[in-house]
Protein backbone atom coordinates (compact mmCIF):
# COMPACT_ATOMS: atom_id res chain seq x y z
CA UNK A 1 0.00 0.00 0.00
CA UNK A 2 1.28 3.29 -0.69
CA UNK A 3 1.75 6.42 1.14
CA UNK A 4 -1.16 8.71 -0.16
CA UNK A 5 -4.18 9.60 0.99
CA UNK A 6 -7.17 7.17 0.56
CA UNK A 7 -10.28 7.86 -1.16
CA UNK A 8 -13.51 5.74 -2.33
CA UNK A 9 -15.88 5.50 -4.35
CA UNK A 10 -19.29 4.16 -4.47
CA UNK A 11 -22.56 4.19 -6.26
CA UNK A 12 -26.55 3.65 -4.56
CA UNK A 13 -29.79 4.35 -5.87
CA UNK A 14 -28.72 6.80 -8.98
CA UNK A 15 -28.63 6.05 -12.82
CA UNK A 16 -24.80 5.76 -12.41
CA UNK A 17 -24.00 8.97 -14.43
CA UNK A 18 -22.09 10.15 -11.57
CA UNK A 19 -19.70 7.33 -11.81
CA UNK A 20 -19.49 8.24 -15.74
CA UNK A 21 -18.76 11.84 -14.43
CA UNK A 22 -15.57 10.94 -12.85
CA UNK A 23 -14.34 8.91 -15.72
CA UNK A 24 -15.30 12.30 -18.00
CA UNK A 25 -12.28 13.72 -15.78
CA UNK A 26 -10.25 12.43 -18.99
CA UNK A 27 -6.10 12.94 -18.46
CA UNK A 28 -7.35 14.67 -15.32
CA UNK A 29 -7.77 11.81 -13.53
CA UNK A 30 -4.17 10.96 -13.73
CA UNK A 31 -3.39 13.99 -11.23
CA UNK A 32 -6.11 12.42 -8.60
CA UNK A 33 -4.43 9.30 -8.89
CA UNK A 34 -1.13 10.92 -8.75
CA UNK A 35 -2.15 12.38 -5.53
CA UNK A 36 -4.18 9.93 -3.82
CA UNK A 37 -4.84 6.14 -4.08
CA UNK A 38 -8.23 4.55 -5.08
CA UNK A 39 -8.82 1.52 -2.59
CA UNK A 40 -12.88 1.28 -3.24
CA UNK A 41 -14.53 1.50 -6.68
CA UNK A 42 -16.38 -1.70 -7.15
CA UNK A 43 -18.27 -0.06 -10.58
CA UNK A 44 -14.55 -0.04 -11.93
CA UNK A 45 -12.18 -1.77 -10.34
CA UNK A 46 -12.52 -5.54 -8.66
CA UNK A 47 -12.94 -4.21 -5.10
CA UNK A 48 -15.28 -6.57 -2.43
CA UNK A 49 -17.01 -5.04 0.49
CA UNK A 50 -14.67 -6.69 2.92
CA UNK A 51 -12.01 -4.75 1.78
CA UNK A 52 -13.58 -1.67 3.05
CA UNK A 53 -14.11 -3.84 6.73
CA UNK A 54 -10.26 -4.46 7.00
CA UNK A 55 -9.61 -0.96 6.39
CA UNK A 56 -9.02 0.61 9.67
CA UNK A 57 -11.83 3.63 10.93
CA UNK A 58 -11.25 6.35 9.90
CA UNK A 59 -8.52 5.74 7.46
CA UNK A 60 -9.93 6.88 4.16
CA UNK A 61 -9.02 10.58 3.49
CA UNK A 62 -12.98 10.68 1.90
CA UNK A 63 -15.31 9.17 0.15
CA UNK A 64 -17.77 10.09 -2.22
CA UNK A 65 -20.76 8.43 -2.03
CA UNK A 66 -23.43 9.29 -4.81
CA UNK A 67 -27.14 8.02 -5.17
CA UNK A 68 -29.82 8.32 -2.63
CA UNK A 69 -30.77 5.59 0.30
CA UNK A 70 -33.69 3.56 -0.55
CA UNK A 71 -32.72 0.29 0.65
CA UNK A 72 -30.61 -1.95 3.57
CA UNK A 73 -27.77 -2.45 1.20
CA UNK A 74 -27.82 0.90 0.75
CA UNK A 75 -28.04 1.84 3.98
CA UNK A 76 -25.56 -0.27 5.45
CA UNK A 77 -22.81 0.94 2.90
CA UNK A 78 -23.29 3.77 4.06
CA UNK A 79 -22.57 3.52 7.39
CA UNK A 80 -19.12 1.32 6.80
CA UNK A 81 -18.29 4.19 4.50
CA UNK A 82 -19.06 6.74 7.32
CA UNK A 83 -17.37 4.67 9.77
CA UNK A 84 -14.22 4.33 7.59
CA UNK A 85 -13.75 7.83 5.91
CA UNK A 86 -12.09 11.04 7.78
CA UNK A 87 -14.71 13.19 5.18
CA UNK A 88 -17.74 11.60 3.53
CA UNK A 89 -18.97 13.59 0.67
CA UNK A 90 -22.64 13.06 -0.90
CA UNK A 91 -21.70 13.30 -4.77
CA UNK A 92 -24.33 14.43 -6.94
CA UNK A 93 -28.03 15.26 -7.14
CA UNK A 94 -29.21 12.06 -5.70
CA UNK A 95 -26.82 11.55 -2.72
CA UNK A 96 -27.26 15.77 -2.13
CA UNK A 97 -31.28 16.37 -2.62
CA UNK A 98 -32.44 12.51 -3.18
CA UNK A 99 -32.58 13.19 -6.97
CA UNK A 100 -34.55 11.55 -9.48
CA UNK A 101 -35.09 8.52 -7.74
CA UNK A 102 -36.91 10.45 -4.94
CA UNK A 103 -39.85 11.19 -6.77
CA UNK A 104 -40.98 7.77 -6.03
CA UNK A 105 -41.83 9.06 -2.66
CA UNK A 106 -44.79 10.60 -4.41
CA UNK A 107 -45.99 6.61 -4.10
CA UNK A 108 -46.13 3.67 -1.98
CA UNK A 109 -43.17 1.02 -2.14
CA UNK A 110 -46.27 -1.47 -2.71
CA UNK A 111 -47.72 0.61 -5.37
CA UNK A 112 -44.50 -0.01 -7.07
CA UNK A 113 -42.91 -2.91 -6.68
CA UNK A 114 -46.75 -3.63 -8.06
CA UNK A 115 -46.23 -1.55 -11.26
CA UNK A 116 -42.85 -3.21 -11.96
CA UNK A 117 -43.40 -6.55 -11.40
CA UNK A 118 -47.45 -6.76 -12.23
CA UNK A 119 -48.57 -4.20 -14.14
CA UNK A 120 -46.18 -3.25 -16.61
CA UNK A 121 -46.99 -4.64 -20.55
CA UNK A 122 -43.44 -6.34 -20.77
CA UNK A 123 -43.70 -8.52 -17.71
CA UNK A 124 -45.40 -11.91 -17.28
CA UNK A 125 -46.17 -13.00 -13.96
CA UNK A 126 -48.99 -14.43 -13.66
CA UNK A 127 -48.65 -15.57 -9.71
CA UNK A 128 -48.51 -11.80 -9.01
CA UNK A 129 -45.14 -12.68 -7.27
CA UNK A 130 -43.16 -10.22 -6.14
CA UNK A 131 -39.27 -10.10 -4.73
CA UNK A 132 -38.73 -11.43 -1.61
CA UNK A 133 -36.16 -10.10 0.88
CA UNK A 134 -35.37 -13.94 2.11
CA UNK A 135 -35.75 -17.23 0.48
CA UNK A 136 -35.37 -20.85 1.65
CA UNK A 137 -34.03 -23.62 -0.60
CA UNK A 138 -32.52 -27.07 0.68
CA UNK A 139 -31.22 -25.04 3.87
CA UNK A 140 -29.62 -22.29 2.43
CA UNK A 141 -30.96 -18.89 2.35
CA UNK A 142 -30.74 -16.51 -0.06
CA UNK A 143 -31.52 -12.99 0.46
CA UNK A 144 -31.54 -9.13 -1.04
CA UNK A 145 -31.75 -6.05 -0.33
CA UNK A 146 -35.19 -4.77 1.24
CA UNK A 147 -36.54 -1.66 -0.12
CA UNK A 148 -37.64 0.99 2.53
CA UNK A 149 -40.88 2.86 1.88
CA UNK A 150 -38.95 6.31 1.30
CA UNK A 151 -35.99 7.54 -0.41
CA UNK A 152 -33.82 9.43 1.68
CA UNK A 153 -31.21 11.79 0.71
CA UNK A 154 -27.41 10.69 1.98
CA UNK A 155 -27.34 13.01 4.83
CA UNK A 156 -30.52 11.60 6.28
CA UNK A 157 -29.09 8.21 6.98
CA UNK A 158 -25.70 9.17 7.95
CA UNK A 159 -23.52 12.78 8.88
CA UNK A 160 -22.50 14.61 5.92
CA UNK A 161 -19.55 16.71 5.79
CA UNK A 162 -19.56 18.03 1.67
CA UNK A 163 -21.73 17.98 -1.09
CA UNK A 164 -20.66 18.05 -4.80
CA UNK A 165 -24.08 19.49 -6.42
CA UNK A 166 -25.15 18.46 -10.17
CA UNK A 167 -26.72 15.46 -12.26
CA UNK A 168 -24.60 14.65 -12.91
CA UNK A 169 -21.44 16.81 -11.10
CA UNK A 170 -19.48 18.45 -13.95
CA UNK A 171 -15.90 17.74 -14.48
CA UNK A 172 -14.71 21.07 -13.17
CA UNK A 173 -16.81 20.84 -10.40
CA UNK A 174 -15.31 17.33 -9.04
CA UNK A 175 -11.88 18.40 -9.80
CA UNK A 176 -11.89 20.88 -7.67
CA UNK A 177 -13.69 19.25 -4.71
CA UNK A 178 -11.01 16.13 -4.92
CA UNK A 179 -8.23 18.75 -5.33
CA UNK A 180 -9.34 21.13 -2.29
CA UNK A 181 -9.89 17.93 0.00
CA UNK A 182 -6.80 16.34 -0.40
CA UNK A 183 -5.13 19.37 0.12
CA UNK A 184 -7.29 20.45 3.11
CA UNK A 185 -8.64 23.72 1.55
CA UNK A 186 -11.96 23.33 2.49
CA UNK A 187 -14.78 25.52 3.23
CA UNK A 188 -16.65 24.98 6.54
CA UNK A 189 -18.37 21.56 7.21
CA UNK A 190 -21.58 21.14 5.96
CA UNK A 191 -20.59 23.40 2.30
CA UNK A 192 -21.87 22.74 -0.64
CA UNK A 193 -18.35 22.45 -2.71
CA UNK A 194 -20.21 25.12 -5.61
CA UNK A 195 -20.22 28.84 -6.31
CA UNK A 196 -23.21 29.85 -3.37
CA UNK A 197 -25.10 32.59 -5.82
CA UNK A 198 -27.77 31.81 -8.56
CA UNK A 199 -27.12 30.12 -11.98
CA UNK A 200 -28.70 33.44 -13.83
CA UNK A 201 -25.91 35.15 -12.63
CA UNK A 202 -22.95 33.20 -14.52
CA UNK A 203 -26.55 32.33 -17.62
CA UNK A 204 -25.07 33.67 -21.31
CA UNK A 205 -28.73 35.06 -21.71
CA UNK A 206 -28.85 37.23 -18.58
CA UNK A 207 -29.24 40.35 -20.46
CA UNK A 208 -31.72 39.33 -22.65
CA UNK A 209 -33.90 38.99 -19.63
CA UNK A 210 -36.70 41.75 -19.29
CA UNK A 211 -36.98 43.38 -16.35
CA UNK A 212 -40.35 42.77 -15.43
CA UNK A 213 -41.48 38.92 -16.46
CA UNK A 214 -44.64 38.18 -17.72
CA UNK A 215 -46.29 34.85 -19.36
CA UNK A 216 -49.48 34.53 -21.10
CA UNK A 217 -49.07 30.52 -21.16
CA UNK A 218 -45.97 28.28 -20.55
CA UNK A 219 -44.52 25.88 -22.93
CA UNK A 220 -42.40 22.46 -22.80
CA UNK A 221 -38.75 22.66 -24.61
CA UNK A 222 -40.72 20.30 -27.32
CA UNK A 223 -43.83 22.41 -28.09
CA UNK A 224 -41.90 25.44 -29.41
CA UNK A 225 -38.33 26.70 -31.59
CA UNK A 226 -36.96 28.55 -28.60
CA UNK A 227 -34.58 31.67 -29.69
CA UNK A 228 -30.68 30.29 -29.03
CA UNK A 229 -30.35 34.28 -27.75
CA UNK A 230 -33.03 35.34 -25.50
CA UNK A 231 -34.10 34.56 -21.71
CA UNK A 232 -36.01 31.25 -21.77
CA UNK A 233 -38.05 32.17 -19.02
CA UNK A 234 -39.14 35.22 -21.36
CA UNK A 235 -40.43 32.72 -24.09
CA UNK A 236 -42.62 30.83 -21.65
CA UNK A 237 -40.08 27.98 -20.84
CA UNK A 238 -39.90 26.94 -17.21
CA UNK A 239 -36.36 27.79 -16.75
CA UNK A 240 -35.26 27.02 -12.66
CA UNK A 241 -31.94 29.03 -13.03
CA UNK A 242 -33.12 31.82 -10.94
CA UNK A 243 -33.99 29.12 -7.68
CA UNK A 244 -30.79 26.53 -8.79
CA UNK A 245 -27.33 27.23 -7.51
CA UNK A 246 -24.62 28.14 -10.16
CA UNK A 247 -21.05 26.27 -11.36
CA UNK A 248 -22.45 24.26 -13.92
CA UNK A 249 -21.78 26.62 -16.51
CA UNK A 250 -24.99 26.63 -17.86
CA UNK A 251 -24.59 23.93 -19.81
CA UNK A 252 -28.09 22.71 -20.48
CA UNK A 253 -28.75 26.47 -21.56
CA UNK A 254 -26.05 26.46 -23.88
CA UNK A 255 -27.84 23.70 -25.53
CA UNK A 256 -30.80 25.76 -25.80
CA UNK A 257 -32.71 23.55 -22.81
CA UNK A 258 -34.00 25.56 -19.64
CA UNK A 259 -32.22 24.79 -16.58
CA UNK A 260 -34.02 21.71 -14.95
CA UNK A 261 -32.49 22.76 -11.42
CA UNK A 262 -30.12 19.65 -10.66
CA UNK A 263 -27.43 21.83 -8.66
CA UNK A 264 -29.98 22.42 -6.07
CA UNK A 265 -30.62 25.62 -4.51
CA UNK A 266 -28.38 27.83 -2.73
CA UNK A 267 -27.83 28.03 1.31
CA UNK A 268 -30.33 30.76 1.36
CA UNK A 269 -33.55 29.04 -0.06
CA UNK A 270 -35.08 25.83 2.22
CA UNK A 271 -36.85 24.45 -0.56
CA UNK A 272 -35.75 24.66 -4.16
CA UNK A 273 -39.52 23.57 -5.91
CA UNK A 274 -41.14 26.49 -3.69
CA UNK A 275 -39.22 29.15 -4.71
CA UNK A 276 -39.13 28.06 -8.64
CA UNK A 277 -42.52 27.42 -8.11
CA UNK A 278 -43.59 30.75 -6.15
CA UNK A 279 -41.38 32.64 -9.00
CA UNK A 280 -43.14 31.08 -11.94
CA UNK A 281 -46.65 31.42 -9.94
CA UNK A 282 -45.49 35.55 -10.21
CA UNK A 283 -44.80 35.38 -14.13
CA UNK A 284 -48.18 34.25 -14.71
CA UNK A 285 -50.04 36.94 -16.92
CA UNK A 286 -53.68 38.17 -16.06
CA UNK A 287 -55.68 38.09 -12.73
CA UNK A 288 -58.48 36.01 -13.91
CA UNK A 289 -58.46 32.49 -12.32
CA UNK A 290 -59.42 31.41 -16.57
CA UNK A 291 -56.27 33.22 -17.24
CA UNK A 292 -53.95 31.54 -14.65
CA UNK A 293 -55.44 28.06 -15.43
CA UNK A 294 -54.13 28.74 -19.20
CA UNK A 295 -51.18 29.96 -18.23
CA UNK A 296 -50.26 27.06 -16.04
CA UNK A 297 -51.42 24.35 -18.35
CA UNK A 298 -48.67 24.24 -19.47
CA UNK A 299 -46.97 22.51 -16.43
CA UNK A 300 -48.74 19.08 -16.61
CA UNK A 301 -46.69 18.05 -13.63
CA UNK A 302 -45.73 20.41 -11.43
CA UNK A 303 -43.79 18.12 -8.87
CA UNK A 304 -41.61 16.51 -11.52
CA UNK A 305 -41.22 20.30 -12.70
CA UNK A 306 -40.10 21.80 -9.41
CA UNK A 307 -39.54 18.71 -6.97
CA UNK A 308 -37.05 17.15 -10.11
CA UNK A 309 -34.15 16.60 -7.87
CA UNK A 310 -35.45 17.49 -4.28
CA UNK A 311 -38.10 16.17 -3.61
CA UNK A 312 -36.74 13.73 -0.48
CA UNK A 313 -34.81 16.95 0.80
CA UNK A 314 -38.04 19.34 0.67
CA UNK A 315 -40.67 20.42 3.65
CA UNK A 316 -43.29 18.23 1.28
CA UNK A 317 -40.44 15.16 1.66
CA UNK A 318 -43.61 12.88 -0.56
CA UNK A 319 -46.24 11.51 0.75
CA UNK A 320 -45.28 10.79 4.25
CA UNK A 321 -43.15 12.65 6.95
CA UNK A 322 -39.80 13.85 6.65
CA UNK A 323 -37.23 10.87 7.57
CA UNK A 324 -39.30 7.63 8.27
CA UNK A 325 -38.36 5.01 6.41
CA UNK A 326 -40.97 2.35 6.79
Amino acid sequence: MSGKPKIAFYWCASCGGCEEAVVDLAEDILSVVEAAEIVFWPVALDFKKQDVEALPDGSLAAAFVNGAIRSTEQEEMAHLLRKKASVLVAFGACAHLGGIPGLANLFSREAILSCAYRESPSTVNQDGVLPQPTFQDNGRRLGLPELFERVLPLDRVVDVDYYVPGCAPPPKIILNAVTALLKGETPPKGSVLAPDHALCEECPRKDSRPEKLLAPKFSRPHQIAAAEDRCLLAQGLVCMGPATRAGCEALCIRGNMPCSGCFGPTSRVRDAGAKALSGVAAMAEGNEESAIDQALEGIPDPAGTFYRYSLPASLLAGRRGVSRRD
